[in-house]
């Protein structure tokens, strides 16, 4: 989707959007792993030229986090402060699902602001990802 912004020149909400979702994934990647937020907040502008590269990051730093865990792990409580302050106790299940629900929700905010410009947009079921992606594993072994 990155790609098809950057390529028909679609700026403003869409990008915006896009940096949200980046910065999101890192706010909470940080609360999890507990590292600091570095002044990072949820609606800090990301350069488009930038927002692949970015994307790329985060789920490099997510993967190599998940696949460090054990199952167990996922009952950990990651007890953090928000951004206006208050504190939170919450399961890493939860945290990850709502990371990949909070995307899932502004990427289809994104693509109906691309298709609204007259972008075509490919196939966006996860299903259709993961046979695409199954396929792609198997044709290259």
């Amino acid at each position: 989707m990155i790609e098809i912004l950057l390529n028909a020149g679609i700026q403003g909400k869409a990008a915006d959007l896009m940096a949200h979702i980046f910065n999101a994934q890192q706010i909470w990647l940080n609360r999890c792993t507990q590292k600091p937020m570095n002044d990072l907040k949820p609606w800090d502008r990301i350069e488009a030229n930038n927002l692949t590269d970015t994307n790329d990051k985060n789920f490099s730093q997510w993967c190599d986090y998940i696949n460090g865990l054990q199952l167990s792990d996922f009952e950990r409580v990651i007890n953090y402060i928000n951004f206006s302050g208050l504190s939170f106790n919450d399961q890493l299940i939860d945290i990850v699902s709502h990371v990949v629900n909070h995307g899932t929700h502004h990427r289809a905010q994104v693509g109906q602001l691309l298709k609204a410009a007259g972008a075509e947009l490919p196939a966006t079921d996860y299903v259709h990802y993961i046979r695409t992606l199954k396929t792609s594993i198997t044709n290259t072994q």
